[in-house]
Order: structure tokens, then sequence, then C-alpha cells
């Protein structure tokens, strides 16, 4: 077997480009484009959010600290979307049902909520390496990255920042 087959190998590659998606994901950096689809089927690509501040949202039905985030998410969304911010969910869900279940449930009621039902195999997630939830990214609306992992009073200072109040 060669060595490029091994396990090593392998493995080596998957940390490599990991490494280089968190680094094509810092401040400053445009957001790398991603598209999923909505509980329709239908496929939305990020930027088709663009010209809003986006908190892009990486999250999942079973994960206890994001499904406590989301009241949060949902304060800033109804405080700050008529000034042009909006969310777009990335669910690392592979149960479609318990997904939209948790989306009911936790009230979130943006339109902009996709998944690939493959939970840490998805493309979106391996774009901007992510390797713990939740993942947040604020993005502005020419598609640059503003933000990294705003929660709490952070998320709410920085929107504060952005629109003033």
């Amino acid at each position: 077997k060669e060595a490029g087959g091994s396990t090593l190998a392998k493995d080596y590659k998957k940390f490599m480009a990991s490494n280089a998606s968190i680094q094509n994901t810092m401040p400053g950096k445009p957001a790398p484009d991603i598209s999923a689809p909505k509980p329709d089927g239908a496929d939305l690509a990020l930027s088709d959010l663009r010209g809003k501040v986006v908190l892009l949202d990486f999250w999942a039905s079973w994960c206890g600290p994001c499904r406590r985030e989301n009241p949060n998410v949902v304060r800033m969304y109804e405080k700050y979307k008529d000034q042009g911010f909006t969310v777009y969910s990335v669910s690392l869900d592979n149960n479609k049902q318990k997904w939209l279940k948790a989306i009911e449930k936790d009230g979130l009621v943006w339109e902009n909520h996709v998944s690939e039902l493959k939970k840490w195999n998805s493309k979106a997630a391996g774009a901007y390496g992510v390797k713990s939830i939740p993942t947040t990214f604020l993005v502005d609306g020419e598609g640059k990255i503003i933000g990294k992992n705003l929660r709490g009073q952070a998320l709410g200072a920085k929107l504060a920042e952005i629109y003033g109040g």
C-alpha cells in the first residue's frame, strides 16, 4: 500500500484541509459561499443574502448549548431584522423531523434554514472548519467576515456597533 493511501496520510490531509478552512474564515476574509437544501428541498446559498448583515449559525437540534443560545439569536433577529440583519442557520442534524421540530419549538422565525442532513459530514461545515457547535460567523453585506463566534452579549454588542443601538 502506498504511503499516500494510509490512514495517517488521509488523516493528515483532512487536518490540513480543516486548517486551511479555519485560516480562510478569519475576520476580514471573504466568506466562503455555501449552499444547502432548505426544508422544502430547494437550495439556498449564503450569497443569496448579499446586501444584508448575516449571522451564519452552525447548530443542531441535539446540541444543548445551541438550543440555549437560540433565544438570544431570536432576540437579535427581532431587534435588527428591519435594519438589514438576518440569520442563515446551518443545521448539522441528520433527522429532518427533529430539525424542523427544533426550529418550531425554539421560534426560529427567519426563513434561511438549511441542512444537508449529514451531521459532521456537512460540506458547509467543512468549508468553515467547524469542529464544534454552536459556531457562528458574522458576514457583512459585501460578503466579508466581520466576526466569529459571537454569542450572547458579544453578538448584541457587535450588532449595536453596526446598527447604532
